[in-house]
């Protein structure tokens, strides 16, 4: 008999359709981060069954102003699938998405396994492989974007699509944390920020990412992308806008959105 978190992940996998679900209040209280796990669990196991491959982890909530409006104290993650990556220069498909808000993001590429529990930032570093700019493009299936910490969560970290810069850069030499980040729209500066404001630096972000899978027996893997969370405030998305990030030391990354019909 389906369990109230397995009706959770159906009515998600619903909303991908494109009409949002409400709340998961019935299923989730708004800081249930087990049960929340769980219905993001059961849909990442189905998807990975249909064929889906898993690629990395998404960092979200690493704002600590974001986690107060939501009554937590940490962050959260979801998972990245191959299918979500877009071309740098290439369109995002309108009609695959519902709300969608995009923002600039630190990702690292992981060159060894991290599986230790109490993974500090320069393990991260010492594991890292390489530095590229991203776009993360956000969504939620979620009427509104009212959500609490459980319902981000179970619908996979409000995640989408993601879009990597085509420069790869060796970790040393680079001030992530001060790095200063642009993300343009049409050409206009819509949002602005520094690597600081991804919980004081973007290893930080990875470092807790690595402990949390670590001691779900989930380790991060040789190979794994990791997005590190958001630079700056997320920006709107409506069709036929261009999108473009510059983060400092790492380059550029760009989209497109579609139009819609």
């Amino acid at each position: 008999m389906p369990t109230p978190h397995d009706a959770a992940a159906a009515r998600l996998r619903a909303a991908y359709a494109g009409s949002p679900t409400a709340p998961l209040r019935d299923a989730l209280e708004p800081t249930d981060i087990e049960g929340a796990y769980a219905v993001q669990s059961i849909n990442t196991r189905l998807w990975r069954s249909e064929g889906r491959t898993v690629v990395g982890r998404k960092i979200g909530l690493t704002a600590e102003a974001v986690q107060k409006q939501l009554g937590v104290d940490r962050p959260d993650f979801g998972v990245l699938f191959a299918d979500m990556q877009l071309e740098d220069g290439g369109s995002l498909d309108w009609a695959r998405v519902i709300q969608p808000k995009a923002e600039a993001e630190v990702a690292l590429i992981m060159a060894r396994d991290l599986d230790r529990v109490d993974a500090s930032p320069e393990d991260v570093a010492e594991a890292v492989g390489g530095v590229v700019a991203a776009i993360e493009i956000v969504d939620s299936r979620i009427a509104d974007w009212k959500i609490t910490f459980a319902d981000t969560v179970a619908d996979n970290g409000s995640s989408a699509f993601f879009v990597l810069g085509r420069q790869v850069r060796p970790l040393d030499g680079l001030d992530l944390a001060a790095a200063a980040m642009t993300l343009e729209l049409d050409g206009r500066t819509a949002s602005e920020g520094v690597g600081a404001a991804c919980l004081g630096h973007p290893l930080n972000a990875a470092a807790w990412l690595a402990r949390t899978l670590a001691e779900r027996g989930e380790p991060l893997r040789a190979g794994d992308l990791v997005l590190t969370g958001a630079l700056g405030p997320m920006v709107a998305l409506t069709p036929g806008g261009h999108v473009r990030a510059t983060i400092e030391g790492l380059g550029s990354v760009e989209f497109r959105v579609g139009e819609t019909g």
